[in-house]
């Protein structure tokens, strides 16, 4: 699943998401508030589950953020002739 689609499914759940681009992954976190229903967390976990990494930081003031990362596809690499190599 693509980090965008991650991204809007925790939306649509009602989690404040942001999405950061590295250079070979994708990150999204998304902040967990203090009252979330059961089923909204189970849901929530099914979503980022279907990252390449995912997990929850938190922290001893009571913030959780739940994250996950998609790695980005390798690029191919170039076979082109430098130009020291032309004919």
């Amino acid at each position: 699943m693509s980090a965008g689609a991650i991204a809007a499914q925790l939306s649509a759940l009602g989690l404040a998401t942001r999405v950061e681009e590295h250079a070979r992954q994708t990150a999204i976190e998304a902040e967990v508030p203090d009252r979330l229903p059961a089923e909204t967390w189970q849901e929530a976990l099914d979503v980022v589950a279907q990252a390449d990494r995912f997990g929850l930081l938190a922290t001893s003031l009571g913030g959780r953020t739940l994250w996950a990362a998609v790695r980005k596809p390798t690029p191919a690499p170039d076979h082109s002739p430098g130009p020291d190599q032309q004919r």
